[in-house]
């Protein structure tokens, strides 16, 4: 009587197949991923300027001024933001250049308020190494 050996194991084609999907996987998701983590980091300046929106108008409607980052009491810094800073009729975030390997982020954001529409616009300078891909929608 014969005994048929039962294969154990992988062969080695199939083992090249699993390797080359996953090759493919990671050379999609790869970059995904770092564009997410650097849209990531600019929601952090957007985060600390849309905290400040409501602090300001209130110190506006009641002193008729324009406040100091000190006047407000907001967070001013991120780990992403080294700084907000408050220039009448605007509020500028500025973001660390370098966040890591490849994750040079680093520019501005500004939101601008109207005293007469009452509404804040975002926008970004025109100076500034900021890729619009990375700023939100209503930024771009």
């Amino acid at each position: 009587m014969l005994m048929m050996k039962q294969q154990k194991g992988f062969t080695l084609i199939e083992l090249m197949i699993v390797v080359a999907i996953i090759g493919i996987l990671a050379a999609v998701a790869i970059p995904a991923y770092t564009d997410y983590l650097k849209r990531s980091k600019v929601a952090e300046a957007i985060g600390l300027l849309s905290g400040m929106k409501t602090p300001i108008e209130e110190f506006l409607a009641s002193k008729d001024e324009w406040p100091t980052i000190g006047q407000l009491g907001s967070k001013s810094s991120g780990k992403y933001t080294t700084s907000v800073v408050i220039t009448p009729p605007s509020v500028i975030a500025t973001m660390r250049g370098k966040l890591g390997v490849n994750n040079a982020v680093g520019g501005n954001i500004q939101l601008t308020y109207s005293g007469t529409t009452k509404e804040w616009t975002c926008e970004l300078p025109t100076t500034g190494p900021l890729e619009k891909a990375y700023a939100p929608s209503n930024c771009r």
